[in-house]
């Protein structure tokens, strides 16, 4: 017998859950060590001091998702959830330029037809987003990516406006950490949610036998969670990321590693007008 607390669930929702969504295997296999591409329902956390290169690497994703399968993308739809109000449209359409054959004012549009763009200020705006947000879940089956750029925007924030106990100061993160996995599970998405790197070690704790550049980037390379237990627990992969001085270049640098497999790969990457060029 049924609860009847529960609301009955809509043909559309039902459709939703049932027929699938496309997979996202292949998404970017350099950014993943053999069989651990991320599958429904999993969180991939891109975590780093700012300017290493996450937000690059998200648009590199986005293009590779909304590209027409004839360009060799995945032709899904993705929510882009942005909190740093960082993301830059015209870099997105540079990128799509570069990678259509027919790079066409109608082309770019179609890709755009399945990008869609939502900004928020503060923890309590994003959780209310997130609710809202399950109708078009429900209405869209081709929506596979969920981004969410950066998770940890309001930390701070929280923490001053939150009272004296971190059950308190965690509250809202710890509500949108619930409410996103049930979403990712019901609707069968994947999330790409970035976190600054806020707590590194000191400089000297590298050795003084160390250069300055090496230093620098072995520690961005030391994951510290402070995010709250649950998100620390729902997240499936991590991947970090560094950057450096090579030969006058800047070069960046990923280490990806499948959370409970412990599978891992090391990849370095150049930023270029076209986007992300690994190495």
């Amino acid at each position: 017998m049924s609860d009847g607390s529960h609301q009955a669930e809509s043909g559309t929702q039902l459709l939703a859950r049932l027929e699938g969504r496309t997979s996202l295997k292949g998404l970017e296999p350099l950014l993943f060590a053999d069989e651990g591409c991320p599958v429904h329902g999993e969180v991939v956390e891109l975590y780093g001091p700012e300017g290493t290169g996450k937000t690059e690497m998200l648009c590199h994703l986005i293009a590779r998702c909304i590209l027409p399968k004839s360009e060799g993308g995945l032709q899904v739809e993705v929510i882009y959830i942005d909190t740093d109000y960082h993301f830059d449209m015209l870099r997105l359409v540079t990128i799509l330029e570069h990678r259509l054959s027919e790079n066409t004012e109608e082309a770019v549009k179609q890709c755009l037809g399945r990008f869609f763009l939502v900004y928020c200020n503060s923890s309590v705006q994003l959780l209310l987003t997130l609710y809202s947000l399950e109708n078009m879940f429900c209405s869209h089956p081709s929506l596979c990516l969920l981004i969410i750029d950066s998770i940890s925007a309001f930390y701070w924030i929280d923490r001053n406006n939150g009272g004296e106990t971190f059950v308190r100061q965690e509250m809202n993160l710890r509500k949108c950490t619930e409410l996103l996995s049930k979403l990712l599970k019901e609707y069968q998405l994947v999330l790409f949610a970035s976190t600054q790197a806020i707590m590194q070690k000191p400089p000297n704790e590298g050795g003084e036998g160390h250069s300055r550049s090496v230093k620098q980037n072995s520690s961005s390379l030391d994951y510290k969670p402070y995010l709250c237990k649950l998100w620390q627990q729902v997240a499936t992969h991590r991947v970090l990321f560094s950057k450096e001085l090579r030969n006058n270049e800047q070069i960046y640098s990923i280490m990806s590693c499948h959370l409970k497999t412990r599978n891992g790969v090391k990849r370095s990457f150049r930023i270029a007008e076209s986007g992300v060029q690994f190495l």
